[in-house]
């Protein structure tokens, strides 16, 4: 691909301050256009050492307002990143909607440096092209515009350059020991890009490739390539049909299951119970256990992962508590998952999830999760058929990155029946301190039991997967539920660390 361009290509001072005259108001209207439609976009730029990153950026700053872009820099990892799946510190990166954001270099640098330098195993780097279109994908799904520029310059123009930037004091710290080592790696890097570039050319994010040993002429394409993409994307948002309503409660979630053929929820044995005493037998072992392998999980440096999901009262907020009764307050998390606010509602649904990954050796509790995509948001209308069924897909890649980094992933789903719950939030309007517990939402969403139902038989059936299989907790029982809880994590905890 890169062989295809013209090297040679030039703009004169003069041309390329016409240009540029013509092309700021045009880009600076443009990025008006773009905060006022609420239209996420990134811009990726890749390329050789010295090739002018900086500089396309630095003419891309000058010309757009500085309140709705931000610039990212790409370095190693750091500590703290290296901690977390690769993609995690693109992920919390990536803009809300209006926004612009520029990265000088980006996720590509898993197929590219790491690669070559030997910072990754083959495995890894491998793997990262499919997480790379994944992620790609999803943000382009969501309405997220990316534009992803290659740098190209021979290695006679790179060589010259490192050598004018060393002999210039104000300049020489551009240039590296690294860079000179990569230099020599040239013919290994041209062939690694140009695998790169073959392998990660979507529809969704294309790459544009820049001939850029002429300054001017590549900033001047890079500003008129962003001047199309942003019009484009414009003009495709202002065709869009007005949303419809967020609600439609009339509508089905889901097509009911097959007449006579018990659904997975049908099959769970609810009358599973324990009595008192065998459960404060079993508890405290249970939990002692479930402590000495979450210290094995922070020294070893695994990090887990506890999703609860569940009817309203079905009793998770108290599996939670026994489960990390005994546990060193240090070494997890609890998070309670509510309906998205402020920044949450103006990013990729995924967004606030990623942000909550632990790092290795940490364990992070969700009580309620991404599922809500296929539970609360598809059933009551607030998000889109399309949103909804993209997102068994999703998710499924989300948790597959997710274990592919080490992360242990155990899903609940706690079960009960429909009288149970109605006694349940019966007996806390009846408690004054658990009052605070049911609310009319609860009652209201009660009445769409049979919505939920095939919506949350689908769920499991789809997003249940070798590495993030989901166990149907009988919760009509509390003490059974919460000790078959603690068992199940034991149990995927002890495989893990074998």
């Amino acid at each position: 691909m890169l062989e295809q361009l013209d090297l040679s290509e030039t703009l004169s001072k003069s041309e390329y301050k016409e240009r540029l005259e013509e092309l700021t108001p045009q880009l600076r209207m443009l990025q008006v256009e773009q905060r006022q439609l609420g239209i996420p976009m990134i811009v990726v730029f890749e390329g050789w050492d010295c090739a002018g990153k900086g500089e396309a950026i630095s003419s891309l700053a000058e010309i757009l307002d500085p309140r709705g872009f931000k610039v990212h820099v790409t370095f190693e990892p750091t500590q703290e990143e290296a901690r977390r799946p690769f993609l995690w510190r693109f992920w919390t990166q990536t803009p809300a909607n209006g926004e612009l954001a520029l990265f000088d270099r980006s996720w590509y640098q898993r197929v590219l440096t790491e690669r070559v330098d030997g910072l990754v195993k083959r495995r890894q780097w491998r793997r990262g092209y499919e997480q790379i279109t994944c992620f790609e994908r999803q943000l382009a799904d969501s309405g997220t515009h990316i534009i992803k520029f290659f740098l190209h310059i021979s290695k006679k123009e790179q060589k010259q350059r490192f050598e004018a930037f060393e002999a210039d004091p104000v300049e020489k710290w551009r240039v590296r020991k690294e860079d000179w080592e990569h230099h020599k790696k040239y013919s290994e890097f041209l062939d690694v890009t140009e695998e790169m570039l073959f392998r990660t050319d979507a529809h969704c994010a294309p790459w544009v490739l820049m001939p850029a040993e002429c300054q001017r002429f590549a900033r001047i394409q890079v500003l008129t390539t962003l001047r199309d993409r942003m019009r484009e994307a414009v003009e495709q948002v202002r065709a869009l049909p007005p949303k419809p309503s967020q609600t439609n409660p009339e509508a089905p979630a889901a097509p009911p299951t097959a007449s006579g053929i018990p659904s997975v929820l049908d099959r769970v044995d609810l009358t599973q119970s324990v009595s008192k005493k065998k459960y404060e037998e079993e508890l405290a072992p249970l939990q002692t256990r479930l402590r000495e392998l979450n210290l094995r999980m922070n020294k070893k440096g695994m990090p887990g992962i506890i999703v609860y999901e569940g009817w309203d009262a079905a009793g998770k907020g108290g599996n939670i508590k026994r489960l990390v009764a005994r546990l060193d307050p240090r070494g997890y998390d609890v998070i309670s998952i509510a309906k998205p606010t402020g920044d949450e509602l103006v990013h990729h649904y995924l967004w606030r999830f990623w942000k909550q990954i632990p790092p290795d050796g940490r364990m992070t509790i969700f009580d309620r999760s991404w599922y809500g995509r296929l539970l609360v948001e598809r059933v009551e209308g607030f998000c889109s058929e399309g949103e909804w069924k993209r997102a068994f897909q999703e998710i499924n890649e989300f948790e597959d990155q997710l274990a592919a980094h080490g992360t242990v992933i155990v899903k609940f789903w706690v079960h009960i029946d429909r009288d149970e719950q109605e006694r349940r939030f019966k007996a806390r309007e009846a408690t004054p301190h658990k009052r605070w517990k049911i609310t009319a939402e609860d009652w209201r969403n009660r009445e769409k039991w049979n919505l939920y139902e095939p919506a949350a038989v689908e769920m499991l059936q789809r997003t249940s997967t070798p590495h993030a299989p989901w166990t149907i907790i009988a919760g009509n029982d509390k003490r059974h539920a919460r000790l078959q809880a603690l068992r199940t994590v034991i149990d995927r905890l002890e495989n893990a660390l074998k």
